[in-house]
């Protein structure tokens, strides 16, 4: 399920994996997990202010603005999103109008909150500090139902989805 929250602009997206907390935590935060199903890894210690170095297809985006703001193994996570670099729109197929509109909306954040429900895990994640209509809502709405669809099957069957065609 996903939604677009009121006027704040934020985006969530609530699914059920059959899992544990536990699991479901390494595959947010392990490489070896969000290799497969996302492409990306994170360098990071994932204790809270800690700086989040995002390896995307060997691309490598280091900036001081990329912190882990959360950090509960098997509960809660949050982190600063990505910084929009020339080199990650080029590989990402994004056109310059629409890079730029990128940079113009500032820094957002993404939050997994991480729940027991029976023999399964609540997953809800919230991207907030979005702009209301802005071009990052717009990508995330796309990008998150393929993402947290493809960690659900990596966790379900141990096969990530293929990647989605746009």
């Amino acid at each position: 399920m996903d939604s677009h929250d009121g006027d704040s602009g934020a985006y969530v997206y609530v699914t059920y994996i059959r899992t544990t907390p536990d699991l479901l935590w390494q595959a947010l935060t392990a490489p070896e997990f969000t290799r497969r199903y996302w492409g990306v890894t994170f360098e990071t210690d994932w204790a809270v202010g800690s700086p989040m170095v995002w390896d995307e297809g060997g691309r490598t985006t280091v900036d001081p603005e990329q912190r882990v703001l959360a950090a509960e193994p098997g509960r809660l996570l949050s982190y600063s999103w990505h910084t929009f670099t020339p080199a990650w729109a080029q590989a990402a197929g994004i056109e310059d109008e629409t890079y730029v509109r990128l940079v113009e909306e500032g820094r957002s954040k993404v939050t997994y909150a991480i729940e027991p429900a029976g023999d399964m895990v609540k997953l809800t994640v919230v991207h907030d500090d979005l702009v209301p209509g802005g071009t990052i809502r717009a990508l995330v709405g796309e990008g998150w139902p393929a993402l947290v669809s493809s960690l659900k099957s990596l966790l379900e069957t141990g096969e990530e989805l293929p990647e989605v065609p746009r």
